[in-house]
């Protein structure tokens, strides 16, 4: 069975898409710690991160730096935080967080309700300086 990523990726369930190529994608998490918290997921269906083969986890790697960095540009923050959990949908994905205190990353805390409107408006953001960061890189 497909995992819940597959299924976004594929369009049969909805995703706020900041970025994708045809290896990797980047959606924001509808249940954020942050505003401006993205999964970063690869197309290839992998439960474990470190299963996936040394070259195309550079390529991903590559992928979600792109993707911090247009967050960066948009959200006001001290870093962009990194987690990869793996527990929670048997899917390799990495969490890019927004954070200026080490507890921001504390997936116990309450997750943020954002308004729909408001989740595409960061969206729309981040999609846009991916884009210009990605047209930058290709030069």
């Amino acid at each position: 069975m497909a995992s819940i990523f597959t299924r976004i990726h594929k369009g049969e369930i909805p995703g706020k898409f900041v970025a994708q190529t045809d290896e990797f994608f980047a959606v924001l998490d509808i249940n954020p710690l942050n505003r401006g918290h993205v999964l970063v997921i690869p197309v290839q269906e992998t439960d474990y991160l470190f299963d996936l083969a040394p070259d195309f986890l550079g390529r991903y790697m590559q992928f979600a730096q792109k993707v911090a960095k247009a967050i960066e540009q948009v959200v006001a923050c001290e870093r962009i935080g990194v987690a990869v959990i793996g527990l929670e949908v048997p899917h390799a994905h990495i969490h890019l967080v927004p954070i200026d205190h080490v507890g921001d990353i504390n997936f116990s805390k309450p997750k943020l309700m954002l308004a729909d409107d408001e989740l595409e408006s960061i969206r729309e953001r981040i999609s846009e300086a991916f884009t210009l960061l990605d047209q930058d890189s290709s030069r």
